[in-house]
């Protein structure tokens, strides 16, 4: 069985950031479990553009208001508590913080906590960030 706490663990290595957000990588592929969950916050006012190519992404809203948008088809979806969105086709959006968003999210392949955003908003191929 696996236990963490988020507040013990949000000021480690575990702790991953930009100038907008941080994700607590609550389960990395060293884990075993298939997946990877995190704790993201996104801070206000910011705007996001990811394309996660190698891998699929749930997304939980915990709290705050925003907004995704799909960049294929340019629909927006609002996005606030209890809403939940899927990459399942590794979808290329856009996701704006209104408030502050407090996402829990969980990504197939897991990541293994070093991956950085590459120029086109994805992370590179699981076997490639190892």
């Amino acid at each position: 069985m696996i236990v963490r706490d988020l507040n013990e663990i949000k000021d480690t290595d575990r702790a991953v950031s930009d100038a907008q957000w941080t994700s607590v990588r609550m389960l990395l592929a060293e884990d075993g479990m298939g997946f990877s969950f995190h704790i993201t916050v996104l801070d206000a006012g910011s705007e996001h553009t990811f394309h996660y190519k190698h891998h699929f992404e749930s997304v939980f809203c915990i709290s705050g208001k925003g907004s995704i948008t799909d960049l294929a088809t340019g629909k927006t979806h609002q996005i606030r508590p209890g809403v939940m969105y899927a990459l399942n086709e590794h979808d290329k959006h856009t996701l704006r913080a209104d408030e502050e968003l407090v996402m829990a999210c969980c990504f197939n392949p897991p990541v293994t906590g070093t991956e950085v955003h590459q120029e086109d908003g994805s992370y590179a191929p699981a076997d490639a960030a190892a």
